[in-house]
């Protein structure tokens, strides 16, 4: 069994993409089992107290305790790691406990670190709210913006920290460039790649140091269960993630793992068909709107250095529907298929208004200052057919007068 093992790299690293998303990191036990085992155990046995204080001591490979080893999330990190590219991760229990374990672990009062300002709600409170608490500076920039990063840089600079395309505002960085400045002066860059996927961007191959993901997105694909992962070399995650992942904790459970690899076992298909479905609407949306924020689009600013960093856009974009908050509230009250849900990368379509939920958290200011506004909405197309969602959004709108 071992000679067809995903975790041999003789083998692996002849396989493509699509079918490390299927085999990647599988090791059969000795039943020989097709589908990836589920290891439900928090703790391990040794056959003498010799074999156990090797082990606490790094002197012989082999278990010790769940939160530090599981086989199945042993199995997820392995083919996480090679779909991205990466030679090691550690899976996290969710996408921000990846972002924040692959901040806090390298960080240390008196560092700066400079962030974009298009992100997430949380990750913004991570940089706007957390760091700062332990002594950390910040500062934000404007991430499109190549020569921002340069002029941001301090002495006392330790992370890069950005996300490509950016929540919700579809922002896309420079990948190549930024990591470029920061490597010529020693700064670490951390990449939070949810929306794109190892599918369909990988940015360690322009330059990226750490690539960190809430895996509940893309990667399980159909709304089940939370998940993160952070990818880099293996000095990087052993020397400087292990520590701060051992002790603290944020520690991925085995059945969210096994599951996860299920949904990996789709994410090329699932995620290109997506990537169809959403510029097929976003086309549509685009004919009817003010503005569609969608890389894919023509429209969109970064288009051609989105398709050059991407395969394809994913199945994420915004949308601007004017006359704020009742406006967009109107629009998502009226549609009959696309349901009103804040979670993206799923196989079902999703529409949620961030503003007053994914961004909620974020000062006014902050919000408008990226382009966040009342009138604004994310959508998540998804594997339905094209047509209906169109159908779903041409009713919606008319609903409302548009």
């Amino acid at each position: 069994m071992k000679r067809k093992s995903g975790q041999n790299p003789d083998i692996t690293r002849n396989w493509k993409p699509a079918t490390l998303a299927v085999r990647g990191g599988t090791a059969r036990s000795e039943y020989g089992e097709t589908s990836e085992a589920l290891f439900l155990t928090s703790g391990y046995c040794y056959d003498r107290a010799e074999d156990a204080a090797a082990r606490f001591a790094g002197e012989q490979t082999g278990m010790t305790y769940s939160r530090l080893q599981n086989p199945t999330v042993e199995m997820l990190e392995q083919r996480i790691a090679l779909l991205e590219g990466a030679e090691a991760c550690r899976a996290t229990a969710t996408g921000m406990a990846a972002m924040t374990a692959a901040l806090l672990c390298q960080l240390s009062a008196g560092d700066h670190v400079v962030a974009a300002k298009a992100a997430f709600g949380s990750c913004r409170w991570l940089v706007d709210t957390l760091l700062p608490k332990f002594g950390i500076a910040t500062t934000t920039i404007d991430g499109r913006d190549t020569a921002a990063w340069e002029a941001a840089i301090k002495p006392n600079t330790k992370v890069f920290f950005f996300e490509t395309p950016a929540n919700p505002t579809m922002d896309v960085v420079d990948i190549a460039a930024v990591c470029a400045i920061a490597k010529a002066r020693g700064i670490t860059t951390v990449v939070d790649n949810a929306f794109a996927s190892p599918a369909l961007q990988r940015p360690m191959e322009y330059g990226a140091d750490v690539v960190a993901y809430s895996a509940t997105k893309m990667m399980d694909g159909q709304g089940r269960v939370l998940a993160g992962a952070i990818c880099g070399t293996r000095d990087w995650i052993d020397s400087v993630l292990l520590p701060f992942h051992r002790n603290t904790g944020p520690t991925l459970s085995a059945f969210n793992a096994w599951v996860v690899l299920k949904g990996l076992e789709t994410l090329d298909l699932r995620i290109r068909r997506q990537s169809e479905n959403a510029l097929k609407v976003a086309r549509f949306l685009e004919g009817r709107l003010s503005k569609v924020n969608y890389p894919g689009l023509e429209s969109h600013p970064q288009h051609k250095l989105a398709m050059r960093q991407m395969e394809a856009a994913g199945p994420i974009f915004s949308l601007y529907v004017g006359g704020g908050r009742a406006e967009a509230h109107g629009l998502l009250n009226a549609l009959e298929l696309v349901d009103i849900s804040n979670n993206i990368g799923d196989s079902r379509s999703l529409m949620t208004h961030p503003a007053s939920t994914t961004h909620y958290g974020m000062a006014e200011e902050a919000r408008l200052e990226v382009g966040i506004t009342e009138d604004m909405l994310r959508l998540n197309v998804g594997l339905e057919d094209p047509n209906d969602v169109i159908a779903d959004f041409d009713q919606a709108l008319r609903a409302i007068g548009r």
